[in-house]
């Protein structure tokens, strides 16, 4: 079985604990409006890597050494459940050399291969980028509730969960959408975490390169400011 890699990055730090080898994934079924990766989204281009799990996890057992206690292999997208058969080969080279194994996911998609790679999954790092069904299906092209299934078999299966949103400002830097966003999270004990990511911008030339529009152009970045600020009112609503 051959697996479409957009990309890797060895040494990651903000990609799941630790020091990571991370593996991004080629093609991704959604559109969300502020996606810095626009050239992950077609399944195959030209420059897509074609490779097998085991040529992956060759590269990756080459940095074992870095990973330490916590570090091992994310895999991104993309979409990564999109070629959730491939990255569970991938991820039983991993166990036989005990390195922890975390994903990167919209939560998109659920299926029994899904199921089976999570399973096999340490950590898994959840998108929630909007938090009302209108705007999932507006400016990313799923539902919440789609998101929320999957956030249950997280729960029902224990594995340990990061949430994730990008924060936008004067699109959602709000306090309604952290009270929204922690109503949503309340009382699930598989989270561990919840990170509000800057939007930034540097994108924007891929979307000119590949002749899309970037529907969040209007938008300025999230300065670090203004994320300690969110980062804070969402502490005191989570108290």
């Amino acid at each position: 079985m051959l697996g479409k890699i957009h990309s890797f990055q060895s040494m990651g730090t903000v990609d799941g604990p630790g020091v990571r080898f991370v593996v991004f994934m080629q093609g991704c079924p959604l559109r969300c409006a502020y996606c810095h990766n626009p050239d992950t989204w077609e399944y195959e281009t030209k420059s897509t890597i074609f490779a097998t799990a085991e040529e992956v996890f060759a590269k990756v057992k080459r940095c074992k050494a870095y990973f330490g206690k916590d570090g091992g292999v994310t895999v991104s997208g993309g979409e990564v459940l999109l070629q959730a058969e491939f990255v569970t080969e991938l991820f039983k080279f991993c166990k036989k050399e005990n390195i922890s194994t975390c994903i990167d996911t919209s939560g998109c998609i659920l299926n029994e291969k899904v199921k089976k790679l999570l399973d096999l999954t340490d950590t898994v790092l959840l998108d929630i980028k909007m938090t009302n069904t209108e705007d999932y299906k507006k400016y990313v092209g799923t539902t919440l509730e789609q998101v929320m299934s999957f956030l249950a078999v997280l729960e029902d299966k224990k594995i340990n969960t990061w949430i994730r949103q990008v924060i936008v400002p004067q699109f959602n830097d709000t306090q309604e959408n952290l009270f929204n966003l922690y109503n949503l999270v309340k009382g699930y004990k598989c989270i561990k975490k919840v990170e509000l990511l800057p939007f930034r911008k540097l994108c924007s030339d891929k979307y000119k390169e590949l002749n899309i529009e970037f529907p969040f152009e209007k938008y300025n970045e999230c300065s670090p400011k203004r994320i300690e600020e969110m980062k804070e009112i969402f502490e005191k609503i989570s108290s």
